[in-house]
């Protein structure tokens, strides 16, 4: 089974992206199953109810959150209605969930948000350790999480805290992609899959407000640019009874088309 995950596809330059390749990239490598981070999909922030109709009609099948899933009020009730997560260690009696059973593909999908530099949460490792630990006495074999987390070393920690008992887990928030991909004793990890949206700025949005936030400490709200020079970047792992056996990268530039970047490394 060949599952694919996209990074935070951030406004309508990351929406486009989607559109324009998905489809051609399922059908050509064979995916079973496309999950996305939706956080940032509604210019930036959050994600409406029109955009999350868009890309799953694009080709995806779930989508996962983040510090930024409440911003867009209207997508809170589709929360208990379409494969949309949220991370699942916010408190008990935020609406939504946290992971979702794909009982077809005998796959878990988990959303799991960090410490540092986000909202109050509860502990993530140990919310992750017990879903994983119930999903496992459940019989469940394939277990993907997607970890939205500023710090790399809170991604690469949990990571090893669960690679035994987990198929992948790749890392979100930071919009920058990393290159370690790897395949450690049969499980898939990357720190940052990266951005899908706009790619000559700042984490995908418009430069003058993060640079004069740098220059004066003072706030501003970012915004994505309505043309720019965008990028898709997604990873792909395939799993064998629960065990990562390959995993690479794809990226797409503009209208230049796609082609796999990077090959996970066996350890």
């Amino acid at each position: 089974m060949k599952i694919g995950f996209i990074g935070d596809i951030v406004g309508k330059p990351g929406r486009k992206m989607v559109r324009r390749y998905l489809r051609e990239i399922r059908q050509k490598e064979g995916l079973d199953f496309v999950a996305a981070n939706y956080e940032n999909a509604s210019h930036g922030f959050g994600l409406t109810p029109k955009n999350a109709a868009e890309l799953f009609d694009a080709g995806i099948d779930v989508m996962t959150g983040g510090n930024h899933t409440w911003d867009k009020k209207e997508i809170l009730p589709l929360l208990e209605e379409l494969p949309l997560l949220r991370p699942l260690n916010y408190p008990k009696g935020v609406p939504g969930r946290g992971f979702i059973l794909i009982e077809a593909l005998d796959l878990a999908v988990i959303n799991i948000m960090g410490y540092y530099g986000m909202p109050m949460v509860d502990n993530p490792f140990r919310a992750a350790d017990e879903i994983v630990d119930e999903l496992k006495a459940q019989g469940i074999k394939n277990i993907f999480i997607d970890f939205h987390a500023e710090a790399t070393s809170e991604k690469r920690a949990m990571f090893l805290m669960l690679k035994d008992r987990i198929s992948a887990l790749a890392g979100t928030h930071t919009h920058v992609g990393t290159d370690d991909l790897v395949i450690d004793e049969g499980a898939g990890y990357v720190t940052d899959v990266g951005l899908t949206g706009c790619r000559d700025n700042v984490i995908g949005m418009k430069e003058d407000v993060p640079i004069q936030r740098f220059l004066t400490g003072l706030p501003g709200r970012f915004d994505v640019p309505e043309r720019c020079k965008a990028i898709l970047q997604m990873v792909v792992f395939e799993l064998d009874c629960g065990r990562c056996v390959d995993a690479y990268k794809i990226k797409a530039y503009d209208d230049e088309g796609w082609s796999v970047v990077q090959r996970g490394r066996k350890e």
